[in-house]
Formats: structure tokens, sequence, C-alpha cells
């Protein structure tokens, strides 16, 4: 799945999206960011409620592509400007960690 279809195909809103169209192969879930930094795949999306910019600094130092944030949280200004200076798309949705989660892994497994 590409970057650009998180939107279409899961009905994600992308909130910073000036990003690199990359593939996604993996999808990581955790709001500890130090498990994400020892655990998450290179390429993949973080789906969290973390929202603010050491998210975006961990998905950075993690060669994480793109962050989902769940449960409509708000997200800070500063945490757009710093996804944008390191081309990390960032989406948001009502929907729960458990949802999205399910919904990322069944549209990997289908391609």
């Amino acid at each position: 799945m590409k970057l650009s279809e998180m939107s279409s195909s899961l009905g994600y809103t992308a909130v910073q999206d000036q990003f690199q169209d990359r593939d996604i192969q993996h999808g990581y879930t955790s709001d500890l960011l130090s498990d994400v930094m020892a655990n998450a795949a290179e390429g993949s999306v973080l789906i969290t409620i973390q929202a603010h910019k050491n998210a975006v600094a961990v998905a950075s130092m993690a060669g994480i592509a793109a962050i989902v944030i769940c449960n409509s949280r708000p997200i800070p200004d500063d945490m757009l400007e710093t996804a944008r200076s390191e081309c990390i798309a960032v989406f948001t949705t009502p929907k729960n960690q458990f949802t999205v989660s399910a919904e990322v892994y069944n549209r990997l497994q289908a391609e």
C-alpha cells in the first residue's frame, strides 16, 4: 500500500501531506515511544495516540514513513511542522487503535 492510499482506501485524513509516496509494508501500534524505537520496522506506519513532536522524532529515528493519530486527538502545530520538515506523513482518524491496526493489517495482507 502506498502512503497516498491511506486516505482513499482507509478513510484517514492527511493533516501533513508533504511526504514521499512510499510503500508501506508494516504497521506498528504503540504509545510507548521507546518501544517504537526498539521494535518498529523501517518504512512502517505508526498507529498511536501520541500527538506531539516527540512521536515525530522517534518516527524519524526509526525510519517510520507515517503516523496515524487515533481517537480524533488534536494535533499541535509544532508536531505538524516537525513532521513536514522530516517528510513524515501524519493522518488522523476518529477510530481507536485496535480498529486502525486491524484495518492497516487487513489492507496490507490483501496485497
